[in-house]
């Protein structure tokens, strides 16, 4: 049995004072072995050694002593020792289970998992702890990618413990990767009906639902969950998440906040409370939301973008501006940003911070078609026919065949008079879309103007 706290202080204590005094005291083989599990649990790797040392000194025959050497080799990569001293061991004590868990542990280290399966196996065949080992054997299938043998392992961990939570989760997980929610879901129904009070599994058998778009059946489930616990904060987030897809917000609104009560508030549960007021059309609770998230985590740039969204909405595009660019501060390599901040600046009629969020656009690689059009559109209304045009050839390299740029293309070519390649990329442009090409009164009016055009629109049509 693990020593208590007041016997480990004085184990403690009377350890650490010999390593202070040079004397020399004498431990019992247990209370080397609390002392050593005590630094490793603490992370200090240096005392145990130094206490793994004395105690093989005092108790030289002692194999747990040697199993923890052994683990703290394997520990500090010292493969070749360890396996040396675990094949010591192994014909001292060729029953005990922690050589062969160790040696698996190696062997998981080397990326030889199926050698550990083995080695895992021979301990199966000596352990008292069935479960452990078997949850041992379950990852090393999940290593090597081998679901249906990781989930029967875990499936066997339920089948000697029942309430071995930690192996539910870790076979629902299986089925996850298989994406077999259906077969989760009948597995999940055969546990219920074995333990109908599990709130875990009532609420591994919402999730199911909720992936597959079964609402109702979803929001089942979670109730259960919660109402066998009413502290289960997991269960009333999933809840509160159900209900927002069935578009019962209110509902939704008040399990979140049940989430917050129980919980330390989360900027994620403010945010999800905001988006339903949104969706109540209750814009103040909206943005007090939101603001709370943003206050929770000022780094969460979704909060901003959602700010941002909600005053564009409202057509409150300095405030959508202030919000946009605390997004930016937070990542200014999110291209999606710089659109809506190009967007903001043109409603502003700020043409020229429009053209920089465009250019960061290109700069991020968003080579989108509404940042080619948007970027050249801006500079021709500015005058700055031939950045435009350097641009739309750019575009021209992405997109070969698109009205959208071989119009706008002809309509700068016929400004520079640059005939011959006008004519082409107007020909081309009208044979791709032919009822796009009132782009060209709408951008150009002076060349819709011009008989050339004129002439061109009208023999082909």
């Amino acid at each position: 049995m693990p020593l208590t706290p007041r016997e480990n202080n004085v184990s403690l204590s009377k350890f650490e004072s010999m390593l202070k005094t040079n004397s020399v005291y004498f431990f019992d083989s247990v209370e080397f072995e609390e002392i050593i599990h005590y630094y490793l649990d603490s992370g200090k790797n240096s005392l145990a050694n130094k206490a793994i040392t004395l105690g093989l000194k005092q108790h030289p025959n002692s194999v747990m002593l040697k199993l923890l050497k052994a683990e703290l080799l394997i520990f500090n990569d010292e493969i070749d020792e360890a396996t040396k001293l675990l094949k010591e061991i192994q014909a001292i004590e060729p029953t005990n289970e922690e050589v062969y868990i160790q040696q698996a542990s190696i062997l998981s280290k080397n990326d030889d998992h199926f050698g550990a399966i083995n080695a895992l196996k021979i301990a199966l065949n000596y352990t008292d702890d069935e479960v452990d080992v078997l949850s041992m054997i379950g990852m090393e299938y999940l290593y090597l990618d081998n679901f249906d043998e990781a989930r029967l392992n875990f499936a066997k961990c339920l089948e000697v413990d029942f309430e071995d939570y930690s192996s539910l989760y870790n076979v629902i997980y299986c089925f996850d990767m298989q994406n077999q929610h259906q077969e989760a879901i009948v597995y999940i129904n055969s546990y219920i009906d074995k333990d109908p009070y599990s709130e875990v599994a009532w609420h591994q058998l919402g999730r199911q639902h909720f992936i597959l778009e079964q609402y109702e059946e979803a929001l089942r489930a979670f109730d259960y969950a919660v109402l066998i616990d009413e502290f289960f904060v997991g269960a009333y987030l999933e809840k509160a998440k159900t209900l927002e897809q069935l578009s019962l917000w209110e509902e939704a609104i008040e399990n979140y906040k049940i989430t917050i009560k129980l919980d330390d508030p989360t900027a994620f549960a403010f945010l999800r409370i905001g988006e339903c007021y949104e969706c109540l059309k209750k814009f103040t609770q909206a943005i007090e939301f939101y603001k709370k998230a943003v206050h929770e985590d000022p780094l969460l740039d979704k909060g901003w973008i959602a700010i941002t969204e909600l005053y564009l909405k409202r057509k409150n595009y300095n405030k959508a501006l202030y919000n946009i660019n605390k997004a930016i501060e937070i990542d200014d390599q999110n291209s999606l940003y710089w659109r809506k901040f190009a967007e903001i600046n043109l409603k502003l009629n700020l043409f020229e911070e429009a053209v920089e969020a465009f250019e960061n656009c290109i700069i991020l690689q968003d080579f989108d078609l509404i940042i080619w059009v948007g970027i050249s559109d801006v500079l021709c209304f500015l005058g700055e026919f031939e950045d435009a045009l350097v641009y739309l050839q750019k575009a021209k390299t992405y997109f070969k065949n698109l009205a959208e740029i071989d119009y706008r293309l002809a309509c700068l070519y016929f400004k520079f008079k640059n005939y011959k390649k006008a004519e082409t990329h107007l020909k081309k442009a009208l044979k791709t879309d032919f009822e796009y090409h009132v782009i060209i009164k709408e951008l150009f009016p002076e060349v819709y103007e011009m008989e050339i055009v004129k002439e061109v629109i009208h023999n082909f049509k």
